[in-house]
């Protein structure tokens, strides 16, 4: 689930989200857990690790379950950890078009005599010419000067200039661990996911990801980047910062807290005393047009 939070109101906030999100689009859409799976209809579920609801929106109605991405994974018998055959053939891919290259600078080095950009300091591209050996170092994607652009369907125009803001990324780690950004793109491309839901902490990710699928040449999914619940010293709220646990015994009360973060209508108890009923309400009042257009927002 990345970019969860273990806290009421940003855990809740993302678990509501994900279920009422359909609304979004008007249908049923295959996905991951940003996004949202059609499932043989069975009874909506309330707990830890599944959720469910029923949608009647659409010219038909469809039961959305949300697991974690790797439950996701394992259903086709293939978890994230068994994923790095599918890394290294796009990895392959890259490299064979000539876009990729290794690179011998450790992080120190690259501190000491870079700008900072949005996302740490800028790789000033030291090693883009020497052609090293990918043994033993990271291998970076070689970006390309220009605009990269998407429309969040919450925060609006998002831009950035990968190379001048970012620079060339690392794909795979010299330890031989892929990185994130290349990890994403593959596993939304395989699963089929049409749309993102996720914090917008990662807001300024998307736009290497989109760059890296339109290089792999699979389709860019949808994005929708929720506020990140935050402290008064700006933290996210998750364990690190000693955030509550979520009550899952007040499953209403929790998620209708996350409804109203999330800029939606509070449903009362006279209308839903379950959660599985509450969600069904609110699915049919779901407007993501009233969602924050915020990064961040404090919780007291």
């Amino acid at each position: 689930m990345r970019g969860m939070t273990s806290t009421p109101i940003a855990r809740a906030a993302c678990r509501t989200l994900l279920l009422l999100a359909l609304a979004l689009g008007g249908a049923a859409r295959p996905a991951r857990a940003q996004s949202f799976v059609e499932y043989p209809a069975h009874p909506a579920t309330y707990g830890d690790h599944t959720i469910a609801a029923t949608w009647a929106g659409g010219p038909t109605s469809v039961t959305l379950q949300f697991f974690s991405d790797e439950a996701i994974l394992h259903a086709d018998g293939n978890g994230q950890s068994q994923r790095t055959a599918r890394y290294q053939a796009a990895l392959d891919r890259l490299q064979t078009a000539g876009w990729t290259y290794a690179c011998g600078c450790s992080r120190r080095e690259i501190a000491d005599s870079a700008f900072s950009g949005a996302d740490g300091p800028i790789y000033p591209g030291t090693c883009r010419n020497k052609r090293l050996a990918t043994t033993g170092n990271a291998v970076r994607i070689r970006t390309r000067p220009g605009i990269t652009q998407f429309n969040d369907r919450v925060q609006g125009i998002v831009s950035q200039r990968i190379a001048e803001d970012i620079g060339d990324f690392v794909l795979r780690r010299r330890d031989h661990l892929f990185a994130y950004q290349l990890a994403v793109v593959v596993d939304d491309a395989d699963q089929g996911v049409t749309d993102v839901v996720r914090g917008a902490d990662l807001l300024d990710s998307t736009p290497r990801q989109i760059f890296l699928q339109h290089v792999l040449g699979v389709p860019e999914p949808s994005y929708l980047h929720i506020p990140v619940a935050v402290n008064a010293a700006g933290q996210k709220l998750s364990k690190q910062t000693l955030a509550p646990a979520v009550d899952d015994e007040a499953g209403c009360g929790v998620l209708n807290r996350a409804l109203q973060f999330l800029g939606q209508p509070v449903i009362s108890a006279t209308q839903a005393q379950q959660p599985a009923a509450l969600l069904e309400i609110a699915v049919s009042q779901w407007n993501p047009a009233t969602i924050p257009r915020s990064r961040f927002c404090h919780i007291p």
